[in-house]
């Protein structure tokens, strides 16, 4: 089944800047061939369920590896079956609509 994420990890305890962990997240959704866009507080992601969800636990296992403890992480997860719809066709359609004249 395909999906779109939102996914937002936040590391607990530790430094406060979390841009090493976040970092070594995108690279699990590269490495894993992906679609990852990443936003100011999280990261939105296409696949197939399986994979995207193998992606979300490797990250959480590598950022446990570089020592946190504790990691809270939601997810907003969508799916449809009447027709195929990336990212980017959601992007370009309010874009669309954003150029029109009123």
């Amino acid at each position: 089944m395909h999906v779109h994420v939102d996914f937002c990890l936040i590391p607990l305890g530790g430094d406060v800047s979390v841009a090493t962990e976040i970092a070594e997240c995108q690279r699990v959704f590269v490495e894993r061939g992906l679609t990852a866009v990443m936003h100011a507080y999280g990261a939105n992601l296409e696949g197939e369920w399986d994979e995207v969800m193998a992606a979300i636990k490797e990250c959480h296992r590598r950022v446990h590896a570089m020592g946190r403890v504790r990691i809270s992480s939601t997810l907003k997860v969508g799916s449809r079956t009447d027709r195929a719809q990336s990212l980017a066709d959601k992007i370009a359609r309010v874009e669309e609509l954003l150029a029109r004249k009123s």
